[in-house]
């Protein structure tokens, strides 16, 4: 052989004359059949590692009418929430041995989620997950492909689709429960944008608490989610300062901005008003003071809507559609303080 000429890439023949056994042992290996030494089973494994052998994912899924890949409609992923669900959910399809593709929107509605998910199903996915925490998107659910594998994450919905979420309204209880038990006398809240269910949940958790409890409960600030947004409530919130004593803001980047706000304004956290904020990323224990804030495990709802839908991808059948909550974790910093 010439210096010029490339060496081939290992095939499955290869493996099998390294083993020593038959073409279809090998086959029988790579697809983990049971009936198979487990001698014979470590002879072809040594063989594919030292060949570097990797098998042909195109030919494997002509026969097994799988392609091991799962479909994933996400959007603007700069934003923490989603960004970490989706990485969530790529982590846990890579441990299960599937591929992920991603279809990311600039937007959601209806017409683009249907869109991507019959990109998705043209390209033959072997099943698809929809970030749905709008209810824009969750409506889309409804014209899935029959007889597709499909869960909803951090999304609501009432058809036939399995949702995956975390606990939104336990989250901000605990986030209200929390600023009462300290003697605040009620909680403003700096909420999320409409059309947002977890921007919903969070609302309805935090106005059960106050409601409970016989509290009055003051008109929400709305904002984008973004810090510039937290930033304009903290000024209105600042201006009453002394009627306002503690603030639950629906996610820890408008908290950042509200602490900036209420910095330029003199106003001292935790002295005179407490904050806490909703899904602890990983900068808000560097804020100042630090952020008590609300965790979602997204690494969790990455993996329960992985099994979900592998077990309806397995099943070859459908099945009852299921609704996975996974529970939010309080985390105590140094933004609140006793009344």
């Amino acid at each position: 052989m010439g210096p010029n000429v490339e060496r081939r890439p290992p095939v499955m023949a290869d493996v099998a004359r390294l083993a020593g056994v038959s073409h279809q042992t090998v086959s029988r290996v790579l697809n983990d059949h049971p009936n198979v030494r487990a001698e014979t089973r470590t002879r072809v494994m040594r063989a594919i590692d030292q060949l570097g052998y990797r098998r042909n994912l195109v030919a494997r899924a002509l026969v097994t009418k799988h392609s091991r890949t799962l479909g994933v409609v996400s959007f603007d992923t700069t934003l923490y929430g989603p960004a970490s669900t989706v990485y969530g959910i790529e982590q846990a399809a890579r441990d299960a041995g599937y591929f992920v593709s991603i279809v990311s929107l600039r937007t959601i509605d209806r017409a683009g989620v249907n869109d991507a998910i019959g990109y998705l199903a043209e390209q033959g996915v072997d099943g698809i997950v929809v970030v749905a925490p709008q209810r824009s998107a969750a409506r889309a659910l409804d014209d899935l492909p029959a007889g597709m594998p499909a869960v909803a994450v951090e999304g609501w919905h009432q058809g036939e689709v399995s949702v995956v979420s975390v606990d939104q309204v336990e989250g901000a209880r605990l986030a209200t429960s929390h600023l009462l038990d300290l003697g605040h006398e009620t909680v403003w809240h700096v909420s999320g944008p409409a059309d947002w269910l977890e921007a919903e949940g969070r609302i309805e958790g935090w106005r059960a608490v106050l409601t409970a409890a016989g509290r009055p409960i003051p008109g929400t600030l709305t904002g984008d989610w973004s810090p510039r947004s937290g930033y304009r409530a903290g000024k209105e919130l600042a201006a009453m300062a002394g009627d306002v004593t503690a603030v639950f803001v629906a996610n820890d980047q408008m908290a950042l901005g509200l602490l900036r706000a209420f910095t330029e304004e003199g106003v001292k956290v935790p002295e005179q008003i407490s904050i806490v904020g909703f899904d602890d990323i990983p900068e808000s224990e560097f804020f100042s003071p630090p952020l008590t804030t609300i965790r979602q495990d997204f690494g969790a709802v990455g993996r329960r809507s992985i099994d979900v839908l592998l077990r309806q991808i397995e099943s070859g059948e459908a099945l009852p559609h299921e609704r996975l909550v996974v529970p939010p974790q309080f985390v105590f910093r140094g933004s609140t303080a006793a009344r």
